[in-house]
């Protein structure tokens, strides 16, 4: 196993230098700035939050506590992976020996696992912030051809505002900051054998599992607070618009009835995501108002709202996890929690066999001037997973290795 290392970033520079003597005074910078009593805390908090996380071996979230058998065939889908691969090898290869001994893990290692949305999370892989800008070029052209341009921006967008955090906190970029994000691969990129890649950070982490031509983009976490930058470097930038008001439309779309069966409480006084990290195998069954209950029109509206989630990957792998989901429509569920008027807080859900979407705004915990403990619009989480065992691609990687043993995984 790799051990974990604490690893942070200098607060930006407009100064033009060296890259080596950026990456330098980085480095030194962070070993100056982090005390010792706050990465011994971080430390324990991380060793803490994994104990308890992975306690139990991995089966995925169920309704009940059994996984529904059968549901994620191998199959070939006709959406070629190589763009991924060979952008994967170009990135490897501009690796040191010793930034790829970090960064690459077998495909079946519990890294893939130990992601979380906190900032505090010591994590494994290399960090944006010491990749020279080569290095960083490749690693964004491997999130170019995974994601599409909208799951990209996103992407960047709360990369961006965690900068925007780090201005707002008295310019604390020891905890906060655009480049604290990390990458690790797992496997080899391969046109047969599975394998994968995943990036971590604060308010950020994608797991991207391939196996042939079909991909599994789940466990997938985007939030941020703030939500807009209203002043500083990033100033404009917004993210998670479109899945809050397209949500606030659909509930906002159903009749009394429809919502009655929908809304499952009417005040929002706390956080209520369940699917967030170390969750992996939550038992969460169903609840609100089903599709088939859902007109023609509402149904497509629905659909649209999953899409804004989906779309995050690139459009043909998108394309064919929409099709997933539409043959399950009949099987999905629509939750909500909280008002339903135009600048209302709230929480829905969507959930089915083979989808489960949660968006949340929560309390403030980086923006001290808002009301603590009260839900805010400023802070929002969103998490969308794969039921039934197939996060991580974990039943394609069980069905595989069912057909071709591997002697020496462990």
């Amino acid at each position: 196993m790799h051990r974990r290392k604490f690893l942070g970033i200098m607060a930006g520079t407009s100064v033009v230098v060296s890259l080596a003597s950026v990456l330098t005074h980085s480095v030194k910078s962070h070993a100056q700035q982090l005390s010792g009593a706050l990465a011994e805390r971080f430390r324990r908090m991380s060793q803490e939050a994994e104990a308890r996380g992975l306690a139990e071996p991995f089966k995925g979230v169920t309704t009940n506590g059994d996984v529904i058998p059968g549901l994620f065939p191998i199959r070939s889908t006709g959406v070629s992976t190589a763009p991924v691969r060979s952008t994967a090898e170009a990135f490897l290869a501009t690796l040191t020996p010793e930034q790829r001994a970090k960064t690459v893990f077998s495909v079946d290692d519990p890294e893939w696992r130990k992601w979380m949305n906190q900032h505090f999370y010591i994590r494994q892989g290399i960090g944006f912030y010491e990749m020279a800008e080569a290095q960083r070029e490749a690693a964004f052209d491997l999130l170019r051809v995974s994601l599409s341009a909208k799951g990209l921006e996103q992407s960047r967008d709360i990369m961006r505002l965690n900068h925007t955090l780090g201005e707002l906190n008295n310019n604390n970029f020891e905890e906060y900051g655009e480049w604290l994000f990390w990458i690790t691969v797992m496997g080899v990129p391969s046109e047969e054998e599975p394998w994968g890649w995943q990036l971590d950070g604060h308010h950020l982490a994608i797991n991207y599992f391939v196996l042939g031509d079909q991909v599994v983009m789940t466990p997938t976490f985007m939030g941020s607070e703030p939500v807009t930058a209203t002043a500083g470097r990033y100033e404009g930038t917004t993210v998670l618009q479109n899945e809050q008001n397209k949500g606030l439309a659909l509930i906002n779309a159903l009749d009394d009835a429809q919502r009655e069966n929908a809304i499952i409480e009417v005040s929002k006084t706390r956080n209520n995501n369940v699917g967030e990290a170390f969750q992996d195998n939550v038992v969460l069954d169903y609840a609100g108002i089903r599709a088939t209950e859902f007109t023609a029109e509402q149904k497509e509206q629905l659909l649209d709202l999953i899409g804004e989630y989906v779309r995050n990957m690139r459009d043909g792998h998108a394309t064919v996890k929409m099709n997933e989901v539409r043959q399950h429509l009949d099987e999905t569920r629509f939750t909500w929690l909280g008002g339903t008027e135009p600048n209302s807080v709230f929480y829905y859900r969507i959930h089915s066999p083979v989808i489960l979407i949660e968006f949340d705004h929560q309390t403030p915990i980086g923006l001290q001037y808002l009301e603590q403990g009260q839900p805010t619009r400023e802070h929002i989480h969103t998490v969308v997973r794969t039921p039934n065992g197939n996060d991580y691609g974990r039943d394609l990687l069980r069905q595989h290795y069912q057909q071709h043993p591997h002697p020496h995984r462990h």
